[in-house]
């Protein structure tokens, strides 16, 4: 492949600033359908009964699996260079989405 058939092949991502601050989240819920996955990125502060999605991504079943795979291999990754990465038990959070809907 010549050099400009690989620079027609690139992709240009752009990262604005407040995009690269990023959002903090320490509880992630995931759903799915035949379709789609949607996961929600939670910020829950300790002793608080509240707590709102701060941002909500939905992926294809296969971008969803493509995903797992380079989350899997980052951990990996980062566990050999400074060591297992301790999972805490912690207890079950009672979560509830508002109201339920009726059909």
């Amino acid at each position: 492949m010549s050099d400009k058939e690989q620079k027609q092949k690139q992709l240009n991502i752009e990262l604005d600033e407040k995009t690269a601050e990023g959002t903090y989240s320490n509880l992630a819920i995931i759903n799915h359908s035949v379709s789609e996955f949607v996961v929600d990125f939670i910020s829950v502060m300790p002793g608080s009964p509240k707590a709102k999605v701060k941002s909500r991504i939905v992926l294809t079943p296969q971008h969803a699996k493509k995903f797992l795979k380079a989350l899997n291999d980052n951990v990996a990754r980062f566990e050999k260079a400074h060591g297992t990465i301790k999972d805490y038990e912690q207890p079950p959070i009672p979560i509830n989405f508002g109201p339920t809907g009726e059909a």
